[in-house]
């Protein structure tokens, strides 16, 4: 067990570091475990108010909430990081130009679903926001135009 424990360990650290420096940025897409504030964003347009916007949200690393649904830095965070590269800024609130999309964006939005609303409201469940899988699909087609017009 030990040994075939060691060659993996060898293999994932081989294959980090050769992939450290081959990426220039990250487009990530899901729900709050990966949302570095596009829900903050939309509440705001809203006029709603999340917990993820008041402490102790934020505090133990951004010292302030920044909407993400820790009080530190999430998963995409450290991948970031480990990867060598900047945070990534959330889609909603900026204006998804090149300039934004070459340090990489976020799509992801807290409590987000695969599925679309409608689908779940025909069950009988309510979808506290409408930016399932789909929509966040559409705002990346959007940044895609944005530097790229005759890709789409």
């Amino acid at each position: 067990m030990a040994p075939s424990f060691n060659l993996l360990l060898v293999v994932l650290l081989t294959c980090a570091l050769h992939t450290n420096g081959c990426y220039t940025s990250i487009i990530s897409f899901g729900d709050s475990l990966a949302d570095t504030g596009n829900a903050k964003q939309l509440a705001i347009y809203e006029n709603v108010e999340l917990h993820s916007m008041f402490s102790p949200y934020g505090e133990t690393y951004f010292h302030n909430p920044t909407g993400r649904c820790s009080n530190g830095r999430l998963i995409i965070d450290f991948i970031a990081e480990s990867l060598g590269l900047p945070f990534i800024p959330p889609y909603v609130g900026g204006d998804g130009n090149a300039v934004d999309f070459g340090q990489g964006l976020n799509y992801a939005v807290a409590s987000a679903t695969a599925l679309e609303a409608s689908f779940h409201e025909a069950r009988g469940y309510s979808v506290p926001n409408n930016a399932s899988l789909r929509v966040q699909l559409e705002w990346f087609k959007q940044s895609l135009s944005s530097i790229c017009p005759t890709l789409l």
